[in-house]
């Protein structure tokens, strides 16, 4: 199972009431985290998310508003224990940008391991994540994320018996790729039956609607997607800032070749203090669209778990 926490919903600049844009995934033990809005670590503590197993952090961009917390979180991250080194995945020159952030954080216990996006599409794996990273369209280079957790096959008896596998071996071949035994090498897919569906969770912020979205967003379980406007009237300044309405983001959701299976608005205008008054307009295109709010979580399980 995946637990998905928003920890701040906000664009721009916090609220009183809202703290800027992050969300962590929770896997197995591992943590995820994409974008570090001003002030995340105060918004985790609020959610009551961990700061110890947090291994992997995704940014969208280098727009303040997704990653001026960074300095905090990682010196949290280090006041509770980690020594484990940290992966950073964002675009181009990462690098560059954290190196930057942390001359204001240049003693932590842990080594940070930039990982730069070059491509339009680009996949990682890390700590049980399978990562693509997808180009968007904002005011500068931005990248949307789809986090998958595969699913094995079932164990097939009857597969191990007709590939003669022995049955010393069986157990170990449910959780290891290949086992070698008495000069013999035996791997997985001799006694495992087809991958079953995994999770899938599609998020997507700071960007004009584009086709690339809809296609990533397929089939997942959720699609978390910025509505940066919810009043039409905004719909000028969203296209001006490279932003999307709320009936834009639900557009998205209902274009996908297979529908998602639901979808959380986040990353609202600070002129918007009341989301919930426009979703109507989302509902009314995609009905199993919500407004997604600060400490907002789901545990997604696999099906039929």
């Amino acid at each position: 199972m995946l637990d998905v926490t928003l920890a701040g919903c906000g664009g721009t600049i916090p609220l009183k009431s809202r703290w800027l844009t992050s969300c962590m995934m929770r896997y197995n033990g591992k943590c995820l985290l994409i974008d570090c809005g001003e002030g995340t670590q105060i918004a985790m503590k609020e959610a009551s998310l961990p700061f110890k197993p947090l291994g992997i952090i995704c940014l969208t961009h280098y727009h303040a508003d997704h990653i001026s917390g960074l300095p905090g979180l990682l010196l949290s991250m280090g006041g509770e224990g980690r020594t484990d080194p940290v992966i950073i995945i964002g675009p181009g020159n990462v690098q560059r940008y954290i190196s930057s952030l942390l001359i204001i954080a240049p003693e932590l216990p842990f080594e940070v391991i930039c990982v730069p996006i070059n491509e339009k599409v680009e996949t990682f794996a890390f700590d049980g994540f399978n990562i693509t990273a997808f180009h968007v369209n904002h005011t500068m280079t931005c990248y949307g994320y789809t986090i998958e957790i595969p699913r094995a096959g079932k164990f097939d008896p009857e597969r191990a018996r007709q590939n003669g596998v022995p049955l010393r071996v069986w157990n170990k071949l449910q959780k290891t790729p290949s086992v070698e035994y008495e000069g013999t090498t035996y791997t997985q897919d001799m006694v495992m039956g087809p991958p079953r569906r995994g999770i899938k969770v599609t998020y997507c912020t700071d960007t004009r609607p584009v086709p690339i979205i809809s296609a990533q967003a397929s089939g997942c379980d959720l699609f978390i997607c910025e509505g940066m406007y919810g009043d039409e009237d905004k719909a000028g300044r969203a296209r001006e800032s490279r932003h999307m309405t709320f009936s834009e983001a639900a557009s998205l959701a209902a274009a996908a070749p297979i529908k998602p299976r639901r979808m959380w608005l986040t990353h609202y205008s600070p002129s918007m203090p009341d989301p919930e008054a426009y979703i109507g307009e989302a509902k009314a295109i995609f009905p199993d669209a919500i407004c997604g709010r600060d400490g907002m979580s789901e545990t997604i399980r696999f099906d039929n778990e």
